[in-house]
């Protein structure tokens, strides 16, 4: 990346990560996925395919982040991941709530759709925080 992208990552969440991460997280939104569409509830497969389009959406918008152009471009791409997981807690929760799919069967993959969150908004936090630094640092 542009930025420098180790400069912009948190300690504890390298790049390799957040990417592995978020490939893992859309092996199991297809999983989950194929398993709602082996049912018969028609609303159900809706939102479950709602929900693929974002949990796969995370992941597309790490790694073109890591090709940014900018640290400006590094960010945008990140907070729209960062806007896909909360669309993706959405739809699980709709499952849930509908009893598309039991909530106990979503608890793992819900609390990993949190812990994606978290980590996504401390990278975000970093980069601006570097961002303004960068800035201030030019100005001087």
């Amino acid at each position: 990346m542009a930025g420098g992208e180790d400069s912009v990552l948190q300690k504890g969440h390298s790049a390799p990560d957040i990417r592995e991460r978020t490939v893992r997280y859309s092996i199991r939104a297809i999983e989950l996925y194929r398993f709602v569409q082996r049912g018969r509830d028609g609303a159900g497969r809706i939102i479950a395919k709602q929900y693929l389009r974002a949990a796969i959406s995370i992941g597309a918008n790490v790694e073109e982040a890591h090709g940014g152009e900018s640290l400006a471009d590094f960010i945008h791409k990140f907070g729209i991941a960062q806007k896909e997981v909360r669309e993706c807690a959405y739809w699980l929760r709709l499952m849930a709530d509908a009893s598309v799919v039991t909530a106990q069967r979503l608890a793992a993959i819900r609390r990993e759709t949190e812990e994606i969150y978290a980590v996504l908004t401390a990278i975000i936090v970093k980069a601006k925080k570097n961002a303004k630094n960068r800035a201030q640092g030019s100005t001087r």
